[in-house]
């Protein structure tokens, strides 16, 4: 058990978290760099990273978070070499998809709605968050997506509040988070600034940092942001975008094969 909740970066949005007894992994994706990942609608772009740890390194996982089914989140690697009776929990039509594709155990979650993990003395509640990958209309032709707030409970108290953002832009259904929501101990969000024919689909520094403002997490951890040429808005830009507005200070960037705490910094 980890003493205090913490998370290792692999690359992309794939993590491992530790969090009381419980260890998660979110959006495997393992290909190695100069392997494509398919990014829907006849959509490709190639790796420029390498993942910190293989699937086979990882340790007991009790469960997956997926925040959408989109090759750079899950990808033939996952499908290929994760456990089909690992529980998954991802959107109802994530939830489909993988069912066919023998993953079992696959859970979609409607916005709003809870799942939990029971352990000894402390359990985990999943709690799937609005998110919006794309612009307008065009979101239509995109997958659904989904953040995740994660609440530790022990003894009938809350120990621990995360959130994942999913790759979502900064949208108004957001703004509906912080107020069911009050008091996040930490947010890893999605960043990267992702354009496709020019169009944005995950948030750049500027709506990365608009978010922090909204949530108000105690700390914020960076991900999703240099692993595939799609991804144009780089790490610094949004460090730069932290530092200008006063919010720097509660912000910890972390290397890819990184164990960090998920405690607000000193």
């Amino acid at each position: 058990m980890a003493e205090q909740p913490e998370v290792t970066f692999i690359g992309t949005a794939t993590t491992v978290l530790r969090i009381g007894g419980f260890t998660l992994l979110t959006d495997p994706n393992f290909l190695h760099r100069g392997q494509r990942a398919y990014l829907g609608k006849g959509l490709w772009s190639r790796r420029r990273t390498d993942p910190a740890l293989r699937i086979a390194q990882l340790p007991s996982l009790d469960a997956v978070l997926l925040s959408h089914l989109h090759g750079d989140h899950f990808d033939r690697v996952a499908r290929r070499e994760l456990d089909r009776e690992l529980p998954i929990l991802t959107t109802p039509a994530a939830e489909r998809k993988l069912r066919r594709r023998g993953f079992r155990a696959a859970e979609g979650l409607p916005t709003w709605q809870s799942r939990e993990l029971h352990g000894d003395g402390e359990f985990l509640r999943l709690t799937s968050l609005p998110g919006q990958h794309g612009p307008g209309l065009l979101d239509r032709l995109l997958p659904d997506v989904m953040g995740t707030m994660i609440d530790l409970v022990r003894g009938g108290t809350r120990a621990f509040r995360l959130y994942v953002t999913g790759d979502t832009l900064n949208r108004p259904q957001l703004a509906r988070i912080p107020e069911r929501y009050p008091d996040i101990d930490a947010m890893l969000i999605h960043l990267g600034g992702t354009k496709v024919a020019g169009i944005l689909l995950t948030m750049d520094a500027r709506q990365g940092a608009d978010l922090v403002e909204l949530i108000r997490p105690k700390l914020t951890v960076p991900i999703h942001y240099d692993d595939y040429p799609v991804f144009r808005s780089p790490l610094s830009h949004f460090v730069a975008e932290a530092r200008r507005r006063g919010i720097v200070r509660q912000v910890r960037t972390i290397e890819r094969g990184e164990t960090v705490p998920l405690s607000p910094p000193t």
